[in-house]
């Protein structure tokens, strides 16, 4: 049955004393609707509204304290661990950034930055809390030594991809798909797409140089492979626990993509205890 707002009726003692709450049946009248549209439109965002707390909490949950992850994750955060602390050693222990691509720091600064803004809002664990003031705490460090400790030594010459080529498309991308409209989903969705591509500009250096230092080919192995174990996190997670997230999924594949190549040359040259360098 039609849903309709009922028409007052006018009688003559309505109309002689309350003349205001009779009305001409045009302007009364509304558009009928559909109770079962009505039905579909609130469960329609019921359901939206669901999955987006459904990935709220999966993610925060995930992130939280050791006990709540499974061993692939655990290992990926180690081992982007050890990649930034195997950078920092290199800077700091030769006094010199050659080789390092201060662009793409600069990108995973802005990844750590935007994606980890829920510290202002939000307490998941003190692993989740450290974790994330140590990588950003790490990520400015290492912009720091490139560009004023040792900027002496920054080989800006040979670091000039275009990052505007990154930022800008991934930022329209992040505004376009999203799992939330809201703006610390957005920033978040953004640091996804951004850390995909971020790495682009140290490949493009070590391409353009011709080679690369061993140190330097031991921290992108690292970083790639903390990118691999968190797809294997995301395989364990589907199979065990039912639950996906489709935008870090596939912005992990193409982060692992990105990776082939270097892993190749890693495997038959570094670990041969040969220089590594990248085809131009």
């Amino acid at each position: 049955m039609p849903l309709s707002w009922p028409r007052p009726r006018a009688t003559s003692r309505s109309s002689r004393h309350f003349p205001h709450l009779v009305r001409p049946a045009s302007v009364c009248s509304c558009p009928t609707v559909s109770l079962g549209s009505v039905r579909s439109l609130i469960h329609c965002n019921r359901t939206r509204s669901e999955h987006i707390h459904r990935v709220h909490k999966h993610r925060f949950a995930s992130a939280g304290a050791p006990r709540n992850m499974n061993i692939f994750r655990l290992t990926g955060d180690l081992s982007h661990l050890a990649a930034i602390i195997i950078l920092l050693l290199k800077i700091w222990k030769t006094r010199s950034c050659a080789g390092i691509s201060g662009k793409s720091q600069v990108l995973f600064a802005l990844v750590f930055t935007t994606r980890y803004l829920d510290l202002l809002t939000s307490f998941i664990s003190l692993y989740n809390t450290t974790m994330k003031i140590i990588y950003i705490g790490c990520a400015y460090a290492t912009v720091y030594l490139i560009y004023i400790k040792f900027k002496a030594t920054y080989d800006g010459n040979h670091d000039t991809f275009r990052v505007e080529f990154l930022v800008v498309p991934v930022g329209g991308l992040a505004f376009l798909v999203n799992h939330d409209f809201s703006p610390l989903e957005i920033l978040w969705t953004f640091s996804i797409y951004l850390e995909s591509v971020a790495i682009l500009p140290q490949l493009f250096m070590i391409s353009k140089t011709g080679e690369a230092e061993t140190i330097t080919t031991h921290y992108l192995f690292f970083l790639g492979l903390y990118r691999a174990l968190y797809l294997i996190n995301w395989i364990w997670r589907f199979y065990f626990e039912g639950f996906f997230d489709m935008i870090a999924i596939v912005a992990g594949v193409v982060q692992t993509i990105l990776y082939c190549d270097f892993f190749y040359l890693y495997v038959t040259k570094v670990l041969k205890g040969k220089k590594l360098s990248l085809p131009a």
